[in-house]
C-alpha cells in the first residue's frame, strides 16, 4: 500500500499591502480558516482558532510577535504558533513567502 503523498502547495492570499503594520485579520485557504499577521515588516499565518475555546485569534491584540485571545486572553507567538505558558502546546503555524507584493501561503 503506497503512502499518502504529503505534497505542499504554495496558495496567494493577498498582497504585502493589503494588511497594516502590526495587524491582523482572517483569510479563508481551501475551507481553512487562517490568520495572517504583519510585525516589523514580516508576514506570519497560524490556525484562527484558540485552543482553549476557539476564539478568532485575527481579531486579538497584537502586541510585538504575541496575539492574544481576544475571548480569554491566551497568548501566542505568531512566528510559531506556541501558547505563551506552555510552548510545546501551539496552534498551527504556515509558512508565507512574499514574491513581487503578492503574499503565499505554503499548505499541505
Amino acid at each position: 500500500m503506497e503512502a499518502a503523498s504529503n505534497q505542499k502547495k504554495l496558495v496567494k492570499v493577498g498582497t504585502s499591502t493589503d494588511l497594516a503594520e502590526g495587524r491582523g485579520r482572517e483569510i479563508v485557504v481551501e475551507g481553512r480558516r487562517l490568520a495572517l499577521f504583519k510585525v516589523n515588516g514580516e508576514f506570519y499565518v497560524v490556525t484562527n482558532q484558540c485552543l482553549h475555546r476557539g476564539g478568532p485569534l485575527s481579531e486579538g491584540e497584537l502586541n510585538d510577535y504575541k496575539v492574544t485571545c481576544p475571548w480569554h486572553g491566551w497568548k501566542y507567538d505568531v512566528r510559531n504558533g506556541s501558547f505563551d505558558i506552555i510552548p510545546t502546546l501551539k496552534v498551527k503555524s504556515f509558512p508565507v513567502t512574499e514574491k513581487d507584493g503578492s503574499l503565499y501561503v505554503e499548505i499541505d
